[in-house]
């Protein structure tokens, strides 16, 4: 029987896992008032076989929420109730990092507490729209250029809800640099015209992404932390620009400087993203020496050949996650993989779609 690398022992940072495989992060939208609830907890903890569960994004700050139903992690109540996700995730001897998504521009009001900011690097409306429980589907929103004071108050925010994580127990931080959010309208050109030094040149518009990165690391290690990055990713209104090979180049040569545990990249082509080219995944392997998760079309064989190839060391699995609760065991076992995957439901409420997936029936007898 073929041995898989995918599924031994390893390590990312300082936390030792029970495999290479991955939960990538998926909104889900299952947090009522942005509170983390026991419906979660039962989600994470049917997942746990996994090596490595990276949650949901999750907002650092009020200004940092974006859709409906997801959740913060910058209230008390917020804090206790991910101390249930983590405290199921662990129960199973799961590891789950929790991903810091600022959602920028890419918010309503309506999906926002009383109070708060639309805040982006500059004042460009996106293209699109997106659902309000409120009033359903609404246009998005011209966010506020963000002043020097915004940008300080918002690496604190950052800094407070990574100490947050580590009161709710959580293994680590990712931060969520892609898929449009905050983190990458820094980084693309698209959406930060700044003339400052938070804008024009590829180092500037780095620049507070990796002020972000190195004062979460310095609040709770640089051990754990990581980073999610989406080069050539088109979500949040993100079409390419010339540069993105020179960018993600620089900026994985400096988050190397830093030393943080992991740069997690995602490839949205196989859902009609444009194709990540390999020569941008083999530049950031290369620039960057601690370990890379890779995302995106994956399956086990294209898994396993990837990290024995040496591009990546874990593998990231998103969707298939949602309908196979036991997907390291299926996988592990060549135990079919469940194809009911009930995608009007990915967004809702409630359990249906979320954690009423069956886990496989062996049904082979021995005699």
């Amino acid at each position: 029987m073929k041995t898989y690398k995918l599924f031994e022992q390893t390590t990312i940072g300082s936390v030792s896992l029970l495999n290479g495989i991955v939960m990538a992060p998926l909104t889900r939208c299952r947090a009522i008032g942005n509170i983390p609830n026991e419906l979660m907890a039962k989600y994470y903890e049917q997942r746990s076989q996994a090596g490595l569960i990276i949650t949901e994004g999750t907002a650092p700050s009020a200004n940092g929420l974006g859709y409906a139903r997801i959740p913060g992690i910058f209230n008390r109540e917020q804090v206790i109730g991910w101390r249930k996700v983590t405290n199921a995730a662990h129960g199973n001897g799961g590891k789950i990092f929790v991903q810091l998504m600022h959602c920028g521009r890419i918010s309503h009001p309506l999906n926002m507490s009383e109070g708060s900011r639309i805040l982006a690097p500059s004042a460009i409306k996106p293209a699109g729209q997106m659902w309000t429980d409120a009033k359903q589907i609404q246009d998005y929103q011209m966010p506020e250029a963000m002043t020097a004071e915004d940008i300080q108050s918002t690496k604190d925010e950052y800094i407070s809800a990574a100490k947050n994580a580590m009161i709710a127990r959580f293994d680590g931080v990712e931060l969520h640099g892609a898929n449009g959010y905050l983190l990458e309208e820094f980084i693309s050109p698209v959406s930060n015209v700044r003339n400052d030094t938070y804008g024009g040149s590829i180092e500037n518009r780095c620049r507070f992404v990796l002020e972000v990165v190195a004062a979460v690391a310095e609040a709770i290690g640089k051990e754990k932390t990581g980073i999610r990055l989406s080069p050539y990713g088109a979500a949040g209104d993100m079409p390419p620009y010339p540069e993105i090979d020179a960018t993600y180049d620089y900026l994985s040569k400096e988050l190397n400087k830093l030393g943080i545990a992991y740069i997690h990249v995602v490839d949205h082509s196989v859902m009609g993203a444009p194709n990540v080219p390999l020569s941008i995944k083999k530049c950031i392997r290369k620039n960057f020496t601690n370990n890379i998760i890779l995302c995106g079309g994956y399956d086990l064989e294209k898994a396993e050949n990837d990290i024995q190839s040496g591009l990546t060391d874990l593998v990231a699995f998103g969707r298939p996650f949602i309908n196979n609760p036991d997907l390291v065991e299926r996988m592990s076992n060549n135990w079919p993989l469940s194809k009911d995957l009930k995608m009007d439901l990915f967004y809702t409420a409630d359990e249906k779609g979320y954690t009423d997936y069956p886990v496989y029936i062996n049904e082979t007898v021995t005699v």
